[in-house]
């Protein structure tokens, strides 16, 4: 066998069964993107960048993260240096990136978007830098062209429920005109901040745009309730087929009565903080009602949990939120969660549940907490989200499959997801399906599972597209 070399044909796939699969299987798949946070108006507005700096570094925490690692000044970061600036020293970073996702995630883009299989350096960077520069000036390099190109099906934004969705009927009349642009963009519903009472100044001035939004008055929990249920029924019109929840945990508290929801919904509004323990129950209750929304209208419900947030204060009051200081938390959740489930589930209100943790340790955990709730006729109803965050990476891919197969059904599972905020990301699809045939070819090699490759190859093409397409029903 010839010697293998990074990023040639046959990269990360270490056995021949591996490299069947994947040129056989998976290779080529078209790309259903279910949960990420492109912006829909650089969709609509089909956005260009004029060098590759912005490109990569206007947003990405990752590479925010990578860069503080190596020592690099913040002005480089996130401050107010040209982006040749900040692209030199992203260069000079990569030598001393082997082993991160992030050498791997930019020399793919590198290779599958502008054909570049130089590695970045600061000996390539003048080379590196014309080279895109040059072509991102072609049709091809818009915010489009990168999803066309990809091979994208479906776009599932991350959107609030007060969002107006405008760019997405922009999208959506465009195509119905006509439009050479076939990838259909959807909503995504992203009610986190109505749970989220601990700070009633900041609560109170959501809520107000809520009430805008609907055109209601919201002084009651009723209405707080109607308000929603309005911003889900037009998201549902829209187009949005699931939703979306970023918590720190499902908390172990008791269904609260409505009327101790109405209570703390009365003070909260009335300015006052909710305790600790209030907030734990309002945002369990909360959870509870919209899931039932979810289940009314066939959506399908994602939950992440375990991040702790803007952990350096210096960073926070420096840049903001999401500005690649959060990391992973540790606590308690299988009581939380099942109560959760069980909650909805005994109510036959219990939606199509995608559940991602932050925290590798919960692996097991959900893996057999997922099993209590499955129920037919949906196939893998509720399911082990993909590696996600600081687990979207080789090593947390391989562990969440792995124990996904060990506790329940690896051939039901609804794939990889971006989770990004780049049009250059979809690369990470092709990532994690060289990992998922070199982890099932590694067992036919073994005698583990048959040497099949019909039976196995199938289960490559479900997970890579077929499941997503079926579970989700777009």
């Amino acid at each position: 066998m010839q010697t293998p070399t990074y990023l040639d044909d046959d990269w990360l796939l270490h056995t021949p069964a591996a490299r069947e699969l994947y040129h056989g299987y998976a290779e080529g798949m078209p790309i259903i993107d279910y949960h990420c946070h492109l912006p829909p108006a650089e969709i609509a507005q089909d956005k260009r960048w004029g060098d590759v700096a912005e490109l990569w570094l206007a947003g990405d925490h990752y590479k925010w993260r990578g860069m503080r690692s190596n020592g690099v000044d913040e002005r480089l970061v996130t401050g107010d240096a040209s982006w040749r600036e900040k692209f030199d020293a992203y260069a000079a970073c990569m030598p001393y990136f082997v082993g991160n996702p992030l050498f791997d995630w930019t020399h793919l883009e590198l290779a599958r978007f502008f054909g570049i299989k130089d590695i970045l350096s600061p000996a390539t960077a003048d080379s590196i830098w014309d080279r895109t520069k040059e072509m991102l000036q072609s049709p091809d390099f818009s915010a489009r062209g990168f999803m066309s190109r990809s091979n994208v099906r479906v776009v599932c934004t991350t959107d609030d429920p007060c969002d107006d969705l405008a760019f997405h009927a922009a999208i959506r009349a465009e195509q119905e005109a006509g439009s050479d642009f076939k990838v259909k963009v959807l909503p995504a519903w992203r009610p986190d901040r109505a749970t989220q009472v601990a700070n009633a100044k900041r609560w109170n001035e959501w809520v107000d745009r809520l009430a805008a939004a609907a055109g209601t008055d919201i002084s009651t929990f009723d209405g707080f309730l109607a308000a929603l249920r309005s911003r889900h029924d037009f998201f549902a019109k829209c187009g949005s087929r699931l939703s979306d929840y970023g918590i720190p945990t499902v908390p172990d508290v008791a269904l609260p009565t409505t009327a101790e929801m109405s209570a703390i919904f009365d003070a909260v509004r009335a300015g006052r903080d909710a305790t600790p323990a209030e907030a734990d129950s309002f945002l369990f209750g909360m959870l509870v009602e919209l899931g039932r929304m979810d289940a009314e209208s066939d959506w399908t419900w994602q939950l992440h949990y375990g991040p702790i947030r803007n952990n350096s204060s210096r960073i926070f009051k420096l840049v903001g939120p999401d500005a690649g200081c959060d990391s992973i938390d540790d606590q308690p959740v299988a009581r939380g969660l099942s109560r959760l489930l069980d909650t909805l589930d005994s109510a036959d209100l219990l939606p199509r549940t995608i559940i991602y943790n932050l925290n590798p340790r919960d692996n097991v955990l959900l893996g057999a907490m997922i099993g209590n709730f499955q129920r037919g006729p949906t196939a893998g109803k509720i399911q082990l989200g993909s590696g996600w965050w600081f687990n979207d990476q080789k090593r947390g891919m391989r562990d969440q499959m792995e124990f996904l197969s060990q506790l329940g059904l690896l051939s039901r599972f609804v794939g990889m997801l971006t989770d990004s905020r780049s049009f250059t990301s979809y690369p990470r699809h092709e990532y994690f399906r060289r990992i998922l045939c070199d982890l099932l070819g590694s067992w036919m090699e073994a005698g583990d599972i048959p040497r099949d490759l019909g039976l196995v190859g199938q289960i490559v093409r479900d997970i890579s597209y077929g499941n997503a397409e079926r579970y989700f029903g777009f």
